[in-house]
């Protein structure tokens, strides 16, 4: 509550006592009006806070008090009341006149509120003044009008307010607010200076090149009096300060409580900034203004698109229902038709790549197929759907042989090297990028299909010597033959919470598909399905895989809502890294707008894996740098890590020289490789220079197109296209 120290703001000259101003007569500040007839107008100062500051900041805040005794009167209660409108506009164009401030709705704003505690201030000071005793209880005598100031008030308002002041309830909150304010615990010490003077103060005595200085440092320097000594307990709240400001982001400071609130343990006020005075809110300082919450219209409307979206989606998966009955059929002609045909692979011996599908997806060796006509293993048959394949190099030691060699009695790949085993045609793909032609009957069906559409992929067309895309068309002719075929035809795919920390349902659009065939840039639709891939394939029972990897929603965290919603992606974030209880590696595709780009973060160790195939920095990112950077550090906090001081703000970036794109469109394709890539090693920590089984200048046709199959096979296996 104000007091008469606060009131005496309005006199011209600093350091006067309360007595003597009252003593000397009534401000009016008459040297403004002179000034102001002779077109003289004072410059004021802003700090970085928005704050007023500068030689003149005394002065126009004394004219802001004397203004307000004379349009603004004594009974008015609340300084929000709409019938204040007019004499607000008056203060404000009067101020305008001699004081050159912009015209703008912050500087207004500012003005107005400091306007505001005048008036207050000022109906304080006549209530301590004529209704008050000197032990500062009401008085039950009628006090006099005070006819020094009959400038300002009249005899009908002064009754009027003096009804009001002994108001029962008044006089009830007067008295609680005097015993809070009787015994302050931190005494402010530096009279009518203010906060944003005395930051100035500091900053000019100590040439500093600041523009601002944290709250907490304000906040005991305003606490130390004029010998110069701090108290041992406003010292115990600044080191605390210190202490906590490792620790909290700026961020949680803003969202939650500030680093000097926690260390008193008191709440935080919305609005103001504690430590910081008069005009600082969480808006000028943090330049991140609070999301505000939403109307009850907006809260209706998105009410009622969510419940359209969800009848849609009930309508979606009654369809879905329906064309999953007839989709056994058509996956069984589709994979003799597409996987189990001996003519889809070159003739005679070619280097290939071997995989497993249990309990993961994932590549275990390398050596080479034998596809020759009545080729016999150890003396038999070949099993149904299987090839002879030599074992060259194992690149995972505990893989077991998809059928074990009776003969030899071998049972581990790794002791099968050197030696022949039977391997599945759908777990084997060619090293080279030369495939032969395929059978005669395959070509007439191709050939067939050419007539019918147009634009199609050159990939599709198995010429001679060139890459049959086995996987992509098959899924193509699906595609031509069910509803998929029709512009705006959709299907839904299930993403489990345990993918993106939430569950959802990922919706893929005929335009989608028509990018993979034609090798065009890639959506999220396409880039969620292949995680899913990852997920069911790689990681799904196996624990050590599941632990460690993790992955980024790029529909909850992309360029559009970091610059729209920022405070949300941030929460996604962190609350993803909460999940982690060891050291987990977070992959999310990062799409800056128009280029697909991967980022493998270590929230525990604090590292930041950039991985970009067009060889750009991150920080062509700055956005994406500061929302990982800022959500690194909330998850410290809330995990209640100690982080040395010098290294509080030190999170690691590391780029990793990966493969390259050579064209504008590949991005989607390689950021899907590099995720198989590094699920694949089971590293957590990821070489500068890549792994060195991958490494390469930039990925051939082939190795995209191998990704491009892995996607189709799993459209075609999860029956998300059916006739």
């Amino acid at each position: 509550m104000a007091s008469d120290q606060e009131n005496s703001q309005d006199a011209n000259a600093p350091d006067d006592t309360s007595e003597k101003e009252i003593t000397r007569g009534i401000t009016i500040m008459k040297s403004i009006i002179r000034d102001r007839d002779k077109a003289v107008t004072y410059n004021v100062n802003w700090n970085a806070d928005n704050q007023l500051i500068g030689s003149n900041a005394a002065k126009l805040a004394s004219y802001i008090g004397t203004l307000v005794r004379m349009h603004i009167p004594i009974t008015a209660t609340r300084w929000s009341n709409k019938e204040l409108g007019s004499a607000k506009d008056k203060i404000w164009t009067e101020i305008l006149r001699s004081f050159n401030i912009e015209d703008t709705t912050i500087r207004k704003k500012y003005i107005l509120q400091l306007a505001g505690k005048r008036h207050r201030g000022w109906r304080t000071f006549l209530t301590n003044k004529y209704l008050k005793d000197k032990e500062k209880n009401f008085v039950e005598y009628d006090p006099e009008y005070p006819v020094k100031y009959a400038i300002f008030i009249t005899e009908e308002e002064w009754v009027a307010f003096v009804d009001q002041r002994r108001d029962e309830n008044f006089k009830k909150v007067s008295a609680t607010n005097r015993e809070r304010a009787s015994n302050p615990t931190y005494a402010y010490k530096k009279g009518r200076l203010g906060y944003a003077r005395l930051e100035e103060k500091i900053l000019d005595e100590t040439k500093s090149d600041a523009t601002s200085l944290p709250p907490h440092v304000l906040w005991k320097e305003a606490r130390v009096g004029k010998d110069g000594t701090v108290r041992d307990d406003v010292q115990h709240i600044y080191d605390e300060c210190e202490t906590l400001s490792q620790s909290i982001s700026t961020a949680e400071d803003q969202e939650n409580r500030s680093v000097l609130s926690r260390a008193l343990n008191v709440p935080e006020y919305p609005g103001r900034v504690r430590g910081k005075g008069h005009g600082c809110t969480p808006t000028s300082l943090y330049k991140n203004p609070r999301r505000r919450n939403p109307s009850n219209q907006e809260v209706m409307e998105t009410l009622q698109a969510l419940q359209a979206q969800v009848l849609q989606l009930q309508k979606d998966n009654e369809r879905y229902r329906c064309m999953e009955k007839c989709s056994s059929q058509l996956k069984e002609t589709s994979e003799k038709a597409s996987i189990n045909c001996q003519n889809k692979f070159p003739e005679g011996i070619s280097s290939c790549q071997l995989y497993l599908s249990s309990p993961t997806y994932r590549l275990v060796g390398k050596g080479k197929v034998h596809n020759t006509s009545g080729d016999l293993l150890h003396h038999r048959p070949l099993p149904d759907g299987h090839l002879k394949v030599s074992v060259d190099v194992v690149l995972d030691k505990d893989a077991l042989l998809p059928i074990p060699d009776i003969v030899s009695e071998t049972t581990l790949l790794r002791d099968a090297i050197g030696s022949f085993v039977a391997w599945p045609l759908d777990l084997i793909f060619i090293d080279d990028e030369v495939f032969a032609q395929g059978s005669q009957q395959l070509s007439q069906k191709i050939g067939s299909r050419q007539k019918k559409k147009r634009d199609l992929p050159v990939t599709s067309l198995p010429k001679k010597g060139a890459f049959v895309p086995r996987y992509q068309i098959s899924l193509e002719t699906l595609v031509d033959s069910s509803d998929m075929a029709t512009a705006g035809a959709i299907r839904l795919l299930d993403m489990e919470e345990d993918i993106f920390g939430y569950s959802c349902t990922e919706t893929i659009g005929k335009e989608d598909l028509e990018h993979i065939f034609r090798h065009q840039e890639l959506g999220v639709g396409v880039i969620h399905t292949y995680i899913r891939f990852l997920y069911d394939n790689f990681m799904r029972g196996n624990d050590q895989l599941s632990n460690r990897f993790r992955f980024v929603s790029s529909s909850l965290v992309n360029k559009a809502l970091i610059c729209r919603e920022p405070d949300s992606c941030r929460e996604y974030l962190v609350k993803r890294f909460m999940a982690s209880s060891t050291n987990n590696l977070y992959l999310w595709p990062y799409n800056s707008g128009c280029h697909w780009l991967l980022l493998a973060i270590d929230p525990l160790k604090e590292v930041v894996y950039f991985l970009n195939s067009i060889d750009g920095e991150w920080t062509n990112y700055p956005d994406m740098k500061q929302l990982v950077d800022t959500s690194i550090k909330v998850f410290r906090s809330q995990r209640q890590a100690r982080v040395p001081r010098t290294k509080s703000s030190n999170i690691t970036w590391i780029k990793v020289q990966c493969p390259l794109q050579r064209n504008g469109i590949d991005c989607g394709y390689f950021v899907m490789r590099f995720m198989r890539e590094i699920i694949n090693m089971n590293q957590i920590e990821i070489p500068i220079t890549y792994f060195d089984e991958y490494k390469c200048a930039h990925y051939t046709r082939l190795q995209l197109e191998q990704i491009k199959e892995e996607l189709c096979q799993y459209f075609i296996e999860k029956r998300l296209i059916s006739i």
